[in-house]
């Protein structure tokens, strides 16, 4: 590699280095507020919330990195015009292709990170962090021991209990069940206990009164009971199977048998389709993104009013990129034959790159049109 390729290489990697945590922990910020009132205020512990903000990262840097891509070629490539190095780079015969060769370089590297990530960190991070969120829904124990609050393990299901004492008694229970929609039923009791029936949970009521309310014809059915039990378990959907979906599986596993992938998770063909080649187009669109920012500024060349007009005109190019390949994921869902469309975004922003680029090494050729003209 030669002293220009590791020179701008290890400027673009050290500013994309720097846009890539500022991005992450911006992002994660907003993430973790929104986390941290949901786990605490369902009685988890900090070591569950930091668990799930780990498992949660690889995800996050996936939608970072083209933006931290994007935005170390925008700042290196200013940086070395206002300061006149690409200057002096074209006046000794540099030509454009051999500048975006460092630029490509590190594009490669961005993919290579985002590769790593989309085929196998953020699938397994993902059913780590469905299974776990299952086992937590699951402890239905857990969530109905807080004392003085009304609480919803599911909809439609109101729990409420007005002490706990140290033995585990919980006093004056309330439990509303509107999950039926032609009846509604109220249990209240003085007191109530949590027993594990093998892999459920029953709640033993003593003392109470039942309360049933027909909405058909409007009639209240009550009835005074000296113990009664209520399974508990039913208020939580079973998902064992929950972490089996396409975007939990790894890329090696979704290379064959799209079929027995189907039966076992329920999503189509075209999902799976959709959703492999996706993860090998995500890359190449970190590439686009670097090599997008180079050339925009590149063909804009020094002007002393800044830069903003060009980091504009790239980044409504990449949004526009983006947003083809939004369009084109519903017909590859639609159909699995189509899939070569999750790559036009990629193509196209690659043809832009190569337009601007050899406009900028073939100037004269514009200039002698104009003057036939």
């Amino acid at each position: 590699m030669a002293r220009l390729d590791r020179y701008m290489l290890s400027q673009l990697l050290l500013l994309f280095g720097f846009f890539a945590l500022v991005l992450v922990a911006l992002f994660w910020i907003n993430r973790a507020v929104v986390l941290f009132d949901r786990l605490i205020g369902d009685g988890q512990s900090a070591l569950v919330f930091l668990e799930f903000t780990a498992l949660g990262l690889p995800k996050l840097i996936t939608t970072v990195l083209p933006i931290a891509a994007f935005a170390g070629a925008v700042y290196v490539t200013n940086r070395m015009s206002s300061e006149a190095e690409i200057t002096v780079l074209q006046s000794t015969g540099s030509s454009p292709w051999r500048l975006a060769r460092p630029v490509f370089i590190y594009g490669l590297c961005v993919a290579l990170m985002m590769s790593v990530l989309s085929h196998f960190l953020v699938p397994m991070a993902q059913a780590q962090l469905n299974q776990r969120e299952t086992e937590i829904s699951q402890n239905v124990t857990a969530s109905l021991l807080r004392e003085g609050r009304f609480l919803h393990p599911t909809e439609n299901v109101t729990f409420y209990t007005r002490l706990i004492d140290e033995d585990g008694v919980l006093r004056d229970v309330f439990l509303s069940d509107r999950r039926k929609p032609t009846e509604g039923v109220i249990y209240t009791a003085a007191e109530a206990y949590l027993v594990r029936n093998g892999p459920g949970t029953t709640l033993i009521m003593v003392d109470g009164l039942a309360q049933r309310m027909n909405k058909a014809d409007k009639r209240l059915a009550t009835a005074n009971f000296r113990d009664f039990s209520f399974d508990i378990s039913s208020l939580v959907k079973q998902t064992a199977d929950s972490n089996l979906v396409v975007p939990n599986i790894v890329t090696p596993r979704l290379l064959t048998d799209w079929d027995r992938i189907s039966d076992r998770t329920g999503d189509s063909i075209g999902i799976i389709a959709e959703e492999l080649h996706s993860r090998f187009a995500q890359p190449l669109f970190c590439i686009v993104a670097a090599m997008v920012g180079f050339a925009t500024l590149l063909l804009g060349g020094f002007s002393r009013f800044g830069i903003w007009r060009e980091v504009a005109i790239a980044f409504g190019m990449l949004v526009a990129i983006d947003g083809i390949r939004g369009a084109m994921v519903n017909s590859v869902r639609a159909d699995a034959a189509l899939w070569p469309l999750m790559y036009v975004p990629s193509a196209v922003g690659a043809l832009l790159v190569v337009g601007m680029l050899w406009h900028l090494s073939n100037p004269g050729r514009f200039r002698r049109r104009r003057s036939a003209a």
